[in-house]
């Protein structure tokens, strides 16, 4: 069933016969392991989330107190909940950004147009597509509209 390459010593190759009944055997197993079941459209509960945690929730930490804490606290936030679609600075550049049509939440025109209590209630119910973070705690949230904040583009 192996057959050595002419000209090479101590090479050999499979044979055809071993070669269709390797690619047959990986055809059954890609078709068996396809399940059309299995294929749904996307929800935003699909988010990224690390395992044994539910959207919304910032992992625990050790208490952290005053302004840096809460810092550190909003910057995990973004990391783990936002950044996959508003990208780092919030432009809608994360990796799943355009499936989802993240909006650029830097751009002054939004931001003049939506309010702080507007912004803070997507954060919580969610919208359209972004899912809701009610679980995550206020000072967080209020942090959160802070970063969006700080990084409005001079446009």
């Amino acid at each position: 069933m192996v057959s050595s390459v002419p000209g090479r010593r101590g090479v050999t190759r499979p044979s055809s016969e071993v070669l269709t009944l390797l690619l047959s055997l990986c055809a059954a197993i890609a078709i068996v392991g396809c399940d059309k079941r299995d294929v749904r459209e996307w929800q935003p509960s699909d988010h990224d989330q690390p395992p044994g945690q539910q959207a919304g929730q910032v992992a625990p930490r050790p208490a952290s107190t005053g302004e840096q804490g809460n810092q550190e606290l909003v910057e995990i936030a973004w990391q783990r909940n936002c950044a996959t679609c508003h990208g780092q600075r919030g432009r809608g550049d994360g990796p799943q950004g355009p499936m989802v049509r993240a909006p650029d939440l830097t751009r002054a025109e939004w931001q003049s147009r939506v309010g702080d209590a507007e912004i803070v209630e997507v954060i919580r119910k969610g919208r359209n597509r972004m899912p809701p973070f009610a679980n995550l705690p206020d000072q967080v949230i209020t942090g959160l509209v802070g970063r969006i904040r700080a990084n409005r583009s001079k446009d």
